[in-house]
């Protein structure tokens, strides 16, 4: 036997999340009823009828029209909308024409219609976005000593164990203590290949674990983990209005005032100097109201804006405000931190070269043996080229480490010692007269590339020296090509860097100018020369010292994933998955989002133009008059939406 399982719609729900669609649906149900009560003459149950659907249909309009009026002393929208439509039932009674009843009715009608596709278009462009809301558990995993307990997410501290099983969410940020796996990160990067993580890397909450269970040490409270950071100024976002929307705003209020005094004069006027009645007189002032309202150019911009925003958070680009989403389109120059953002910020072993009978993997297992010890940076670079070769460290004893110059210790019975020529030069007098001259110009060629030279010796004998640098990001010359093919005409980059290791990678990826050696404040004084130059300029950076010029640049650009905290909360976009060439993707998107508010705001502005021509010339009547209004509201509405398509082009 098949059975069936009815569910009874939940109405009050309904209402709730609906509540422009509810009354739209209502106020055409009410007005089909009445018009055919006119249909059959039952004039009085259409004067019944009628009235509940401009209430229903119209209660928002004129809430939010007279509290404009009241509150702020201006005229909007809606007001004039109401106004038309109570003027044509008016009208139609005085001079018992009760179609004009309906036309008024019809006005709010469509009037409701549009401000329900509207509110459809904006839970639209917001769905993305809230759907973050839903991408952490609610629950945890809690590691206690002799068991397991699902505590929800609000208890947890910083130092609880976490214990997330292969294919769970993660809860929140954390550190990997034990295990290792494959991760999921599309829900905060936007990249749908995942990435491996083992103990000691950084997990976020929302992203997916893959085959190996994980056990997480918290190391930030759950409220400040990335993802809730995200939802934060995404929230943000929508809440600030662009300066183009401000100026419309602002247009809006002074037409409203100019289209009312218009109106009133188009009563007064015509049946002293065109010999119009006063009926024909008052029926054109009314559709002139409506036909002359701004509404299609009032959503011109921020469903264009908030898909734009939607778009963006879905490819991995925060925009924190739609101003940034105009702006990044309109830039002429982009300044880059070096260090961290067109390098990899990490130092990498670049060329290993030793002496006569030695070979590399000597130079470096010995130097890695010391260096295990050490916690510099230089150090842990040589330490993980010798594990990316899988070499085997012999133990090392009295390792002892000098701040700045580099350590020592003893392999095998054998003093080793790795750093600077001045750490080494004790032992060996006038080393470069020990050193073969293939290795002094090597050294000196390596400097001048931006190299740190670490020599190598064993018992005073100098087996070798290893290259170390920050190295150029793998996608950081593509990414200087394309911005150059998009027509920025000057291209930055910035660095606290000796001026030598700085222009070299400059003329590597092939930056237009280079400044270095600059502290924060010279940042910000050559943001500002550029601004001069440019006007709209974007800065892109990772560090605390890149904050003030992030500020100041017109567009502040940081790297969401190895970003300080003050340059994630001082810039305006943030590219969550640290991936540069996001950055074409953003000025793309940018420009896209300023054309189609561009052919918003020309078809707004031409579709007024004609119905209120129409309005003098042909005679259209108000139901015409609603549908051409309304209708290009409703399609500038549809235009933004655009922008919610992955395509950037």
């Amino acid at each position: 036997m098949i059975t069936y399982s009815l569910t009874k719609p939940n109405f009050k729900k309904i209402f709730a999340d609906h509540p422009e669609a509810v009354a739209a649906v209502t106020c055409a149900v009410l007005v089909l009823i009445g018009w055919l009560f006119l249909a059959f003459n039952w004039i009085g149950l259409a004067l019944f009828v009628l009235p509940a659907a401009y209430a229903i249909g119209g209660y928002e309009s004129a809430k939010e029209g007279l509290t404009t009026l009241i509150e702020e002393k201006e005229l909007d929208v809606d007001l004039l909308m109401i106004v038309a439509a109570l003027g044509a039932a008016f009208l139609g009674l005085w001079r018992r024409e009760y179609h004009l009843i309906i036309d008024g009715a019809v006005l709010i009608l469509i009037f409701a219609i549009s401000g329900a596709l509207e509110g459809y278009a904006m839970q639209k462009t917001n769905r993305a976005i809230a759907s973050l809301m839903g991408l952490t558990p609610d629950t945890a995993r809690l590691m206690l000593r002799d068991r397991e307990k699902q505590v929800p997410i609000e208890e947890l501290q910083i130092g609880d164990r976490l214990l997330v099983k292969p294919g769970e969410l993660i809860p929140t940020d954390a550190l990997i203590v034990e295990g290792a796996s494959s991760l999921n990160e599309a829900s905060i990067t936007g990249e749908s290949l995942p990435v491996e993580k083992s103990i000691g890397d950084e997990v976020f909450a929302g992203t997916i674990n893959g085959a190996g269970a994980l056990i997480l040490e918290i190391n930030q409270p759950p409220e400040s983990s990335l993802i809730q950071r995200v939802i934060r100024l995404v929230e943000q976002a929508q809440t600030e209005a662009p300066p183009s929307q401000i100026f419309i705003e602002r247009l809006e209020r002074g037409y409203a005032k100019v289209i009312v005094i218009c109106g009133v004069l188009l009563i007064i006027l015509p049946p002293f100097l065109f010999n119009w009645d006063w009926e024909t007189t008052i029926y054109k002032a009314l559709i002139f109201l409506v036909v002359a309202s701004p509404c299609a150019l009032m959503a011109a911009i921020m469903p264009a804006l908030l898909s734009g925003i939607a778009n963006g958070a879905r490819q991995g680009i925060l925009f924190k405000n739609g101003a940034q989403l105009e702006l990044i389109g309109k830039i002429k120059a982009i300044a880059f931190d070096k260090t961290g953002t067109l390098t990899t910020g990490k130092p990498e072993v670049t060329k290993i070269i030793p002496v006569a009978g030695v070979d590399e993997n000597t130079v470096l297992l010995n130097a890695a043996a010391v260096e295990a010890y050490s916690e510099h940076p230089i150090g842990q670079a040589i330490v993980q080229a010798a594990n990316d070769k899988e070499l085997n460290l012999p133990p090392t004893t009295n390792a002892v480490a000098r701040t700045g110059f580099g350590i020592s210790g003893e392999i095998a019975g054998k003093q080793i010692k790795v750093g600077t020529t001045k750490f080494i030069e004790p032992e060996i007098s006038q080393l470069s007269a020990h050193l073969p001259k293939n290795l002094v110009i090597a050294s000196e060629s390596l400097k001048a590339q931006g190299n740190t030279i670490v020599w190598v010796t064993s018992d005073s004998e100098v087996l070798g020296m290893i290259a170390v640098a920050d190295t150029i990001r793998p996608a950081a010359e593509t990414i200087v090509k394309r911005l150059k093919k998009l027509g920025l005409k000057q291209i930055i980059m910035l660095s606290g860097d000796s001026d030598r290791t700085a222009r070299h990678i400059g003329q590597q990826l092939g930056i237009d100018e280079v400044y270095a050696e600059l502290l924060p404040e010279d940042k910000v004084t050559v943001i500002r020369r550029l601004q001069r130059e440019y006007q709209t300029v974007a800065m892109v950076g990772d560090g605390i010292n890149d904050a003030p010029a992030l500020a100041t640049a017109s567009v502040g650009i940081a790297l969401g994933n190895a970003g300080s905290d003050i340059a994630l909360e001082t810039a305006d976009i943030v590219l969550m998955a640290d991936r540069l060439e996001k950055i074409m993707t953003a000025i793309r998107l940018g420009r896209r989002a300023t054309k189609v508010i561009k052919q918003n705001i020309i078809f707004a502005l031409f579709s007024i133009a004609i119905l209120l021509v129409a309005n003098f010339t042909a005679g259209i009547n108000l139901p015409l008059g609603v549908i051409g209004h309304e209708g290009s509201t409703v399609l500038v509405t549809l235009s933004g939406l655009r922008l919610l398509r992955n395509s950037t082009r």
